[in-house]
């Protein structure tokens, strides 16, 4: 008994045919369907947005950091920072 019958969908059509129209409508009802999508696509780009974030671990501070650094890289001595004597 709590459920809408078929009668029932009828009546609730023919209410919404009588107050907006049969031109509006359709209209109405392609302008909803594009604005589920964009809501739609919407949410995938922030969860995938959220996704990525999560991802990508946080590096920590050189100064943070537990493991032994690697030596800095000798500079080969150049020809002009040799000054002759």
């Amino acid at each position: 008994m709590g459920g809408l019958q078929p009668w029932h969908w009828l009546i609730v059509i023919a209410v919404f045919v009588l107050l907006f129209g049969a031109k509006k409508l359709p209209d109405a009802a392609r302008s909803l369907g594009k604005s589920m999508r964009i809501f739609k696509s919407e949410l995938k780009e922030m969860q995938s947005d959220s996704t990525s974030e999560q991802s990508a671990a946080p590096r920590p501070i050189t100064a943070e950091r537990v493991e032994n650094p690697a030596p800095a890289p000798q500079a080969a001595p150049d020809a002009a920072d040799k000054h002759p004597a």
